[in-house]
């Protein structure tokens, strides 16, 4: 099976942390739709598509016309599985009732909306344009137009914030009774507004010790409301686990279609160019511009380690060679011994106290 990823990279105003590639030049929307689905038609799977996403960007700033030529042209080029996962991000305050009716008459069975805080002052800080009632709002509608898989992405480690400011915030998550949570802790990414605010010395990080308790704090929330933590910044109700993040971790292969956008086939992995003039013109032209990379068998290694290390179920060592065996397990011995890595049977994974320091860990298992 393989996974489809399709990149939207419109937005109507950027957020101060992000870092992933977007634009605000909106009147290039029906150029970029047709690059897609040009690329689409000139990289076709051979193998049964089982998920399709849709990220950004903002994929609700596209028209109802214009999701319906995208999917139209998924599965018109690929054989897409009758009971495939097929995501949607969107801005809560895109949501309509006359946006969620049309998106019932699509395939889309899943929704991926960024709440991210509960407090109004902070969503103004991370120039968002949503407001936290519009969170409330938007899940009712997309209930009331019949979806049951909803996700929404909550972010935690604000300036100056508190961990009883946190556990708000995770209360007011567990009042929408969501299937499906991500969470991120608030990142610096050199690039961003907010980078430049923290070398201004106008925000400043919160400690470490403080990040840890949110950390802990939400796990133990979200555990005893019935969610399963699945992988280190995903909770889900069972039953609800992403199927197309989980392919990431599972080294499935996926087709990454649009500006940016990163592709895997398990001995290559490629990525469009992230401009999106230049990606329209090539595509216009019949030509798709990427850089790629040939992985070899240590990082296959190195891949391996840093995700499956991410999920509940860990490493399978099994999977490695004798020699990547014997690696792995000599460089995790003293987290074994620290209470940071467990080793059931062939499964190698991380404790809760690991999960907080993981990047540590998987950099120590990783070849160098």
């Amino acid at each position: 099976m393989t996974g489809l990823y399709v990149h939207i990279p419109f937005c109507s105003s950027r957020c101060v942390y992000c870092g992933f590639y977007s634009t605000t030049g909106l009147e290039l929307r029906d150029r970029y739709v047709e690059a897609v689905c040009k690329e689409m038609a000139m990289r076709f799977s051979a193998n049964p598509i089982s998920t399709i996403y849709l990220g950004g960007g903002t994929p609700s700033q596209l028209s109802i016309e214009q999701l319906k030529k995208i999917f139209d042209t998924a599965y018109i080029y690929n054989k897409v599985e009758k009971e495939a996962e097929i995501t949607m991000e969107m801005n809560p305050d895109d949501v309509t009732e006359e946006l969620a009716a049309a998106l019932q008459q699509l395939p889309v069975n899943r929704i991926s909306m960024g709440a991210q805080t509960f407090d109004d002052e902070r969503l103004r800080f991370l120039r968002r344009r949503h407001s936290s009632s519009q969170v409330h709002q938007a899940v009712k509608t997309l209930r009331q137009a019949g979806f049951k898989n909803i996700s929404i992405d909550l972010m935690y480690g604000f300036p100056n914030q508190t961990l009883a400011e946190w556990q708000s915030d995770i209360d007011k998550a567990l009042e929408l009774n969501v299937e499906h949570i991500s969470t991120y802790c608030l990142m610096y990414e050199e690039g961003t507004p907010l980078y430049r605010l923290l070398e201004l010395g106008k925000v400043t990080e919160i400690d470490e010790e403080l990040e840890r308790q949110m950390y802990y704090t939400l796990i133990d929330r979200l555990k005893a409301a019935g969610y399963e933590h699945y992988e280190i910044s995903n909770f889900a109700r069972p039953g609800y686990r992403s199927r197309h993040n989980s392919s990431y971790w599972k080294g499935i292969p996926y087709i990454g279609i649009g500006a940016a956008a990163h592709s895997y086939d398990i001995q290559t992995r490629s990525w469009n160019i992230d401009n999106i003039h230049d990606y329209i013109a090539g595509i216009e032209q019949g030509k798709r511009i990427f850089d790629a990379e040939t992985l070899d068998e240590d990082t296959r290694y190195n891949d391996a380690v840093t995700v499956a290390l991410r999920t509940c179920e860990g490493l399978d060592l099994t999977k490695l060679t004798p020699k990547q065996q014997q690696y792995c397990l000599r460089n995790a011995q003293r987290h074994l011994e620290a209470g940071l890595l467990k080793l059931n049977q062939q499964q190698l994974s991380l404790t809760k106290d690991g999960l907080f320091v993981s990047d540590l860990i998987m950099s120590d298992l990783m070849l160098v």
